[in-house]
């Protein structure tokens, strides 16, 4: 694991955003979600996968409110 500094977690943005959709993830190796996160207005919907496909069914997680890294690079999944 690679430790980084302080000033690096600075510039890491954290924020709370609600699961608008969950899908299924086939291609994934693990099994896994898609789930599309609404940020709100200035951030937008971003889209990411989650492997808890053993702790929650698709329903459960629409709704549901999550902490994410919103300025990460785009990377495809």
């Amino acid at each position: 694991m690679k430790l980084i500094t302080w000033q690096e977690f600075e510039n890491v943005e954290l924020c709370v955003g609600t699961i608008i959709s969950v899908e299924n993830f086939p291609q994934a190796r693990k099994p896994a979600y898609i789930i599309n996160v609404d940020f709100g207005p200035d951030i937008g919907i971003k889209k990411s996968s989650a492997q808890v496909t053993d702790l929650y069914r698709k329903n459960d997680l629409i709704g549901k409110q999550i902490i994410g890294v919103v300025n990460f690079p785009p990377k495809q999944i």
